[in-house]
């Protein structure tokens, strides 16, 4: 990607200007996000705190592995309400705990990724990890038309999806950064390992709020001179209860 191309935009104004469309809180009124994001990364620092993470987050998986959580229960209706099967497309962390569960367990990927992985697994709560130079503009929630641009990769090829018309995602100017909600991230804004800025998305319903709260304070902790904000449905007030 042509970083000098894309619309450059500070921690700050990456979080200040995130919205949520009303028609997600008129469909979800119990939705809320915490907002996380950094201007700068230290991954060396990073890599201590990563790795007792990681370890922590698989043996709670695994302590688990026999109950149904009934946040992933909640999130399996949620995705039921846009036409979406959990088979079919699994909320992500979710799917990060069924992989966290097997023999070889998750794979390690790189410092930031695997320490917001971790802290998904261990709050039950969806995070996504954005890297802020290859975001153009902030982000906005809303639900899609099916006209809207996905990039991808298959097989390890660049390819070009468009979501179901009805589902929500998450977006940038340039297109789709996040289909069905928090099931699937574009390779067009994800953390590599070269990444210094970071901005982290904490999906939470109903009685996960108080997890994704949680949650975003680790992050924080994790990171110096941090942009925090949550937005809530007006049903739910301004605050995580």
């Amino acid at each position: 990607m042509n970083r000098d191309a894309v619309n450059q935009i500070s921690a700050l104004g990456w979080v200040e200007g995130a919205t949520v469309a009303g028609t997600i809180h008129d469909r979800w009124p119990d939705y809320s996000v915490e907002l996380v994001a950094v201007d700068h990364v230290d991954p060396v620092r990073l890599a201590a705190a990563a790795e007792q993470l990681f370890d922590e987050a698989h043996v709670s998986a695994r302590a688990d592995a026999d109950e149904v959580d009934s946040r992933i229960v909640r999130w399996h209706d949620a995705y039921r309400d846009f036409g979406v099967k959990p088979r079919v497309a699994r909320v992500s962390v979710d799917a990060l705990l069924r992989r966290a569960r097997t023999d070889n367990g998750l794979p390690r990927i790189t410092p930031l990724v695997d320490l917001y992985n971790a802290i998904s697994i261990l709050h039950c709560v969806p995070i996504g990890g954005e890297d802020l130079d290859r975001y153009d503009g902030p982000p906005k929630l809303f639900i899609a038309s099916g006209d809207e641009e996905f990039h991808t990769t298959a097989q390890g090829e660049p390819i070009l999806e468009h979501p179901d018309p009805g589902e929500p995602v998450w977006a940038d100017l340039a297109g789709i950064t996040c289909r069905r909600w928090n099931w699937r991230q574009t390779s067009r804004t994800a953390i590599t390992a070269d990444t210094q800025r970071v901005g982290f998305i904490i999906d939470s319903l109903a009685s996960m709020h108080r997890d994704a709260l949680l949650a975003a304070e680790r992050l924080e902790d994790l990171f110096a001179d941090v942009v925090p904000r949550t937005i809530s449905s007006p049903h739910i007030g301004t605050t995580p209860c």
